[in-house]
């Protein structure tokens, strides 16, 4: 596509009722055989070349498959999340782990333990369920019934402050008085039992394994990753790249599938 203005050649007028394949380049094809920092000129193009071809709106929808954050973002973003927001400008954004059955969200993504609390604000809450509401209206056509797990274990601390009563609560307790339905917080270690989680369409959590080790322990590759507040759908498989297993061709690929049928 003559006006793209990649340096790129062998690049043709796009069909639309067919798959269009683009020649990425890259370091060598031994690359591929393990997951390295020598793989990341091909990453980085393959993104380049993916917004480029979004922002001339030539499609909405993007799909990529799971990328080694370690090697590819060289701790300048904490995900992918975080990286496509950048490269957007998208100030609001949230990461949805999606099945139809239930939904998870964690309000802070891939960041260690010990920086949790200090990301943890009501105003991070307000933004993320209001976006995820907007989100299940248009896509959905129905406004999702929401679940808040508490910071602490059971909701309770034994110091002097508490995140649950200080930050949650309140947060909750406005949501609610905005119309929003939205409920907790809860103790994480029993909303997901099967008569608490059934109650709910999401369930928000304050940190990644909070509530991504419930939800894949329940669906497996059954499950997709959205990233809503972008310009543009995108969604990826609900897992990372397994080194041990590439070239092996045994790979599962239900979230993949899953990914394009969305």
């Amino acid at each position: 596509i003559e006006d793209l203005n990649f340096k790129k050649k062998g690049l043709k007028k796009i069909q639309f009722n067919k798959i269009n394949l683009f020649n990425v380049d890259y370091v060598q094809t031994k690359a591929f055989d393990k997951i390295s920092s020598k793989s990341n000129k091909y990453i980085n193009n393959c993104f380049e070349i993916a917004i480029n071809l979004l922002k001339k709106q030539i499609s909405n929808k993007l799909i990529n498959g799971p990328i080694s954050k370690k090697y590819f973002l060289k701790n300048k973003f904490s995900g992918i999340t975080e990286y496509l927001a950048k490269k957007t400008n998208s100030k609001n954004v949230a990461m949805v782990i999606y099945n139809k059955s239930l939904s998870v969200s964690p309000l802070t993504t891939h960041i260690p333990i010990k920086y949790v609390t200090k990301k943890i604000k009501k105003s991070e809450i307000i933004n993320k369920i209001k976006l995820i509401n907007f989100f299940w209206k248009d896509k959905f056509k129905f406004y999702p019934k929401i679940a808040l797990t508490g910071l602490n274990p059971h909701c309770e601390t034994i110091n002097s402050y508490s995140e649950d009563e200080k930050i949650l609560k309140p947060s909750v307790k406005l949501l609610k008085e905005l119309k929003f339905n939205v409920d907790g917080p809860f103790p994480a270690d029993t909303l997901f039992l099967k008569n608490n989680r059934k109650k709910f369409d999401v369930i928000i959590g304050m940190y990644h394994d909070q509530v991504l080790t419930p939800i894949k322990t329940l669906f497996e590759y059954d499950a997709i990753n959205i990233t809503i507040g972008l310009p543009f759908i995108r969604v990826s498989p609900d897992h990372g790249p397994n080194e041990s297993m590439i070239g092996r061709n045994i790979s599962n690929p239900i979230s993949l599938e899953k990914s394009i049928k969305f």
